[in-house]
């Protein structure tokens, strides 16, 4: 006789216990410009994943998006009230703070704990988004990640996860046209998982800066 499965451990606990060990690759990237790039990768995976099935909450989102631009290019520091702020846009909640209650994903098999200090935590590591010893992708990927495992919101979490990420990319002028390749399911335990997402914003911030810069040159 097999006994019930018991409840899922903590997934957040699982990233923290992993965030300092990850081995995140190392990366040369090309000189980022310092004019806006592209964004059109960002909003082309929202419209792809959502804008079919609703079309009111992609607007919000998209709408969202646009805010994030915007703050990325005062070169804002990433907080969670700047987060939220984005966040009451693509619930459209007029308020949207720290989820007070543990959260669940992926049909129940991951538990994100809450604990005093957690929103804390969170918001030390949005700081190390801004990390100078750490390369861009290795950045934008932890940030992400952070996002989807402290899980700081009570809906909207894996849209919170994107709009950080696009955010930490434009903050540094990275231009991102292809953002589909990143659509895979993360795990809060997998550390492979976290430097292979690195290395590929890698591949994927490098082939956009190729291309923008060819087309630039094909228009003069």
């Amino acid at each position: 006789m097999t006994s019930a499965p018991g409840p899922p451990t903590d997934s957040l606990a699982d990233w923290l216990l992993i965030r300092p060990e990850i081995s995140w690759p190392s990366w040369r990237g090309p000189r980022l410009a310092s004019e806006a790039p592209g964004h059109d990768g960002f909003r082309n995976f929202f419209l792809a994943t959502r804008g079919g099935r609703d079309s009111v909450g992609t607007a919000r989102v998209l709408t969202a998006l646009g805010l994030a631009f915007a703050d990325a290019e005062q070169r804002r520091p990433l907080t969670f009230a700047l987060m939220a702020k984005w966040q009451r846009i693509v619930l459209g909640h007029d308020l949207v703070g720290f989820r007070t209650m543990p959260a669940f994903a992926k049909d129940g098999r991951e538990r994100y704990g809450l604990a005093p200090d957690t929103p804390a935590r969170f918001e030390c590591c949005l700081s190390e988004s801004a990390q100078p010893d750490l390369p861009l992708p290795s950045r934008a990927a932890r940030t992400y990640l952070d996002t989807l495992f402290f899980h700081p919101f009570a809906d909207g979490n894996a849209r919170a996860a994107m709009l950080a990420l696009a955010f930490v990319l434009a903050r540094e002028g990275a231009p991102l046209d292809e953002v589909q390749p990143l659509q895979t399911t993360r795990w809060a335990d997998d550390a492979e998982g976290a430097a292979d997402l690195a290395l590929l914003l890698g591949i994927l911030i490098t082939a956009a800066k190729r291309r923008q810069s060819g087309g630039r040159r094909r228009r003069t």
